[in-house]
């Protein structure tokens, strides 16, 4: 049985076998063996910006511009950067009844969430609603991005607006610079430019087609990360949950518990608490109502408004805010003013907010990527990468002059939004007209809604962060990913956001430059009553020839790894020899060194062959290479190894190669 990674090898044989139409043989070669040719220069120049093009232009975004007039190309500029103009076309009731529908449920949901995100950015819960305000009006980051975000965004169900995650770590980042309570002003400004420098990093990745980037965090690192995160969140809201005035402001594990713990005598509130416990549990009995049955799914999704309509309603009535019940107090109605003024341009706190601005921007797009992707393939059509990354990063920088904190994709909304029926973007203009309506008419009614069900409401989304089956899939998968997973949540959990994001990263790194740095190399063997040679691992039927050695290697050959490739094929020769010794068998006298998987090749990886051929020379053995690429091919020939190992020893297949070095032989085995 053939697995795919051997078809894949043996699709490149093929490729490179039809390079060249002249083939060299040597004379003592038998009849069916080919040579490998090289490519001419005008096709390796080809082949240099087919490479450029898969790296920066894989979805060839210039296809639709082709061969059209200048006007019509002006129209089509038009709708790629403002893809509403292309969909609206073909807007009907039928969708706007949809997106309506859909509008008014994410609508319920936001709303009683964004108050409570803000606790998590170190503000005032009215906040979260109405994202920063300098003055006595307010905006919202529910309200502008979702807008922008309609206008140019290329996702269908994604629903735009703060989430916990990124207003958690944009709080923990800003609150090591500035104290929010004792300078609230700059605080808010550092938070605007923050976000303002999100946005340009967003924007930038997109337009410079670098999207590829926010790939290097792997996704065993992301669900640590974010089920890390979770449980922070979930932690800090035991203030709230509580009644606890005076609470830590370090988010591990540890202190928030040493917090806890002390001021169990004297710290608690039993009013509050029974408000939290008892709507929590409403909350995630909602939540399993919509999980079983989907057709309920509308049931979760209003559940937190509702939770915020009654708790405030009993707390009005019953005056237990004079009982010690904390509420959110008073909020000003209206939309806040332009805040350009507010960003700082200059300054000691720049550099700072453009360090914590790149953080959370890079996070922020990853969850948006990532949900817009999962959404796209449910409903099986395309959403382009880059220009996600142009309208996450044009609404943040928008968002950043009126008022609003980092804004992305939530996970929660998105799915709310594709269950309620979604057709469009038009269900995120909708939640932004009844967040504007709230900002103007109903935000006093908020004043005595209880902090405790604001923590009840974080502390049941958050839950669906925790992704155990996930980490369970990645410990069967991949152990040195579960390490990844399980170093970014503890990192998270035990010491702070910012550590857990950095060993995310460096353990993501950390892998990348493993398997840079120690490619995988095999000993090959001829599958019996074939010409095909295969891994003796994985094909133990596969056997030796006598006298030869064939190693693959697995990986472009780099300045990183080219002196452990030389090594590692002369320590299984070193093996090869030891057994030989062992059985008696016949000494190795050629070494081929199959080279299909081998996509480039440096002045390293050359040396390094150089190095490998003086090596077995001395040995008396003679190196062999099988179906070099086209790319590896000229660069043998630039660097004259070639002419040095010898052209009638670079062979199409290792078959022929085998064939080559003694076709006796092939026919014994």
């Amino acid at each position: 049985m053939v697995t795919p990674t051997e078809e894949k090898l043996d699709t490149k044989e093929i490729d490179a076998g039809s390079l060249s139409s002249s083939r060299r043989q040597p004379e003592n070669a038998p009849p069916y063996v080919h040579k490998v040719g090289v490519l001419p220069r005008q096709n390796l120049l080809a082949e240099f910006k087919s490479t450029v093009k898969e790296t920066f232009f894989a979805d060839d975004p210039l296809r639709s511009f082709k061969d059209q007039t200048k006007s019509k190309m002006f129209v089509l500029g038009v709708r790629a950067v403002f893809p509403i103009l292309d969909w609206g076309r073909s807007y009907n009731l039928k969708k706007f009844r949809g997106d309506i529908i859909a509008g008014l449920t994410i609508a319920s949901l936001c709303i009683p969430q964004d108050i409570g995100y803000a606790k998590l950015a170190n503000l005032e819960p009215q906040y979260g609603l109405f994202s920063f305000c300098s003055s006595s009006y307010l905006a919202d980051s529910s309200f502008v991005p979702p807008l922008i975000y309609a206008i140019m965004g290329s996702s269908r169900d994604i629903a735009i607006g703060p989430v916990a995650v990124v207003s958690l770590l944009l709080g923990t980042l800003l609150q090591n610079e500035i104290d929010s309570t004792k300078n609230p002003t700059d605080y808010r400004r550092l938070a605007f430019t923050a976000t303002f420098f999100a946005g340009i990093t967003q924007f930038s990745l997109g337009f410079l087609r670098l999207g590829f980037l926010i790939d290097f965090l792997s996704h065993a690192a992301i669900v640590g990360f974010m089920g890390g995160a979770a449980i922070t969140i979930a932690l800090q809201q035991l203030k709230g949950f509580l009644g606890i005035k005076k609470f830590t402001k370090k988010s591990d594990i540890i202190s928030v518990m040493q917090s806890v713990i002390h001021s169990a005598h004297h710290g608690w509130n039993w009013q509050t608490i029974l408000i939290g416990a008892s709507f929590l549990s409403f909350l995630l009995f909602a939540k399993y109502i919509g999980k079983k049955n989907k057709k309920l799914f509308w049931v979760p999704a209003i559940a937190p408004l509702v939770s915020v309509v009654l708790s405030t309603f009993f707390v009005y009535i019953t005056r237990a805010d004079k009982q010690g019940v904390q509420i959110v107090k008073h909020i000003e109605k209206g939309i806040n003013p332009s805040s350009v003024n507010q960003i700082f341009f200059s300054g000691e706190y720049l550099l700072k907010g453009f360090r914590i601005g790149v953080v959370a921007g890079m996070i922020a797009l990853t969850e948006a990527v990532a949900i817009g992707r999962t959404f796209a393939s449910m409903k099986d059509y395309q959403i382009d990468g880059n220009k996600e990354m142009v309208a996450l990063g044009t609404m943040n920088v928008i968002g950043s002059m009126t008022s609003c904190y980092v804004a992305t994709g939530s996970f929660s909304r998105s799915a709310v939004n594709y269950m309620a029926g979604c057709q469009t973007a038009v269900s995120n203009i909708i939640m932004s007209i009844v967040v504007l309506l709230t900002l103007l008419f109903i935000t006093p009614l908020f004043k005595y809604t209880p902090n405790a069900i604001l923590a009840a409401i974080i502390i049941a989304a958050v839950l669906g962060l925790i992704d155990y089956e996930a980490a369970l899939l990645i410990w069967k998968i991949d152990k040195f990913d579960f390490i990844a997973c399980m170093g970014a949540f503890f990192g998270v959990v035990f010491i702070s956001v910012e550590i857990g994001l950095l060993i995310a990263v460096s353990i993501s790194f950390a892998k990348i430059l493993l398997q840079v740095t120690r490619p995988r190399t095999a000993i090959l063997g001829k599958v019996p009553r074939t010409v095909v040679y295969r891994n003796i691992q994985q094909y133990p039927e596969a056997t030796k020839v006598p006298g030869v050695l064939i190693v693959r290697v697995d990986s472009a050959i780099y300045f990183s790894n080219s002196n452990y490739v030389k090594e590692r094929i002369l320590r299984w020769l070193l093996d090869e020899e030891e057994r030989i010794e062992a059985s008696g068998k016949q000494r190795v006298q050629f070494l081929i060194v199959e080279m299909s998987p081998v996509t480039d090749i440096d002045t390293s990886g050359i040396h390094a062959f150089e190095e490998l051929h003086r090596s077995l020379k001395k040995r008396d053995i003679q190196l062999i290479m099988a179906n070099p690429g086209p790319v590896v091919m000229e660069k043998l020939h630039a660097s004259d190894l070639a002419n040095l190992i010898g052209e009638d020893n670079i062979f199409l297949t290792v078959a022929d190669a085998v064939a080559s070095c003694s076709p006796k032989l092939v026919e014994e085995v």
